[in-house]
């Protein structure tokens, strides 16, 4: 029986440590999904398989230019690349002061530029991927899930999918990410894959 094989991407933990790991090197994003599934199918040595999509879920603050820009590439770009579905959640700003617990004194300005302190949070883009993961394991959609991200967060649903059969696969980066590696069935080093991934 094939194994069924879908991807399931955190875009910012992925996004920010390319940045990190290879500046200034433009990442090819429609590339992605073919070398990770290449990657996993040597290291676990399957011969027969089905790929099933990869789904990219990120975080916009739809408040700045710069959040516009991404949706548009997002929605334009990367979400019409064969077997590439985007998921997007709104980051709403609130403002957020900062307690000094030396004086003993809540900090709600800036002191340089006099705006409110605020705060874009992530919403709700772990527990999209985790409830898609669960729904879609459900719905038998997949047999092998090839999981993008560094997140401890995502230990117990690794946790919980492997306990029912499933197999999960970290795409991880060197020296991060250690307690998700170690839980999921199996992982491969981005890094290595580098020279691959670059536009």
């Amino acid at each position: 029986m094939a194994e069924q094989i879908r991807i399931f991407v955190d875009f910012w933990n992925f996004q920010l440590q390319w940045n990190e790991t290879s500046p200034n090197q433009p990442l090819n994003w429609s590339k992605l999904p073919q070398i990770f599934l290449q990657e996993t199918v040597r290291l676990a040595t399957v011969n027969n398989y089905q790929y099933d999509g990869c789904r990219v879920y990120a975080s916009v603050n739809m408040g700045t230019q710069e959040g516009g820009k991404l949706k548009g590439w997002l929605k334009t770009f990367l979400d019409r690349q064969p077997g590439i579905n985007i998921y997007i959640r709104e980051r709403k700003p609130r403002l957020k002061g900062f307690h000094c617990k030396e004086c003993d004194t809540e900090i709600s300005i800036c002191p340089n530029c006099s705006k409110p302190l605020k705060r874009a949070a992530e919403k709700g883009v772990d527990s999209a991927i985790v409830t898609d993961m669960f729904s879609l394991a459900w719905a038998s959609a997949y047999s092998m899930a090839i999981l993008v991200t560094s997140d401890a967060d995502f230990v117990p649903a690794v946790e919980n999918l492997q306990a029912k059969g499933f197999k999960v696969i970290n795409a991880a980066w060197k020296n991060i990410g250690y307690q998700l590696s170690g839980t999921c069935w199996a992982s491969f080093n981005i890094d290595d894959l580098i020279p691959q991934l670059i536009r």
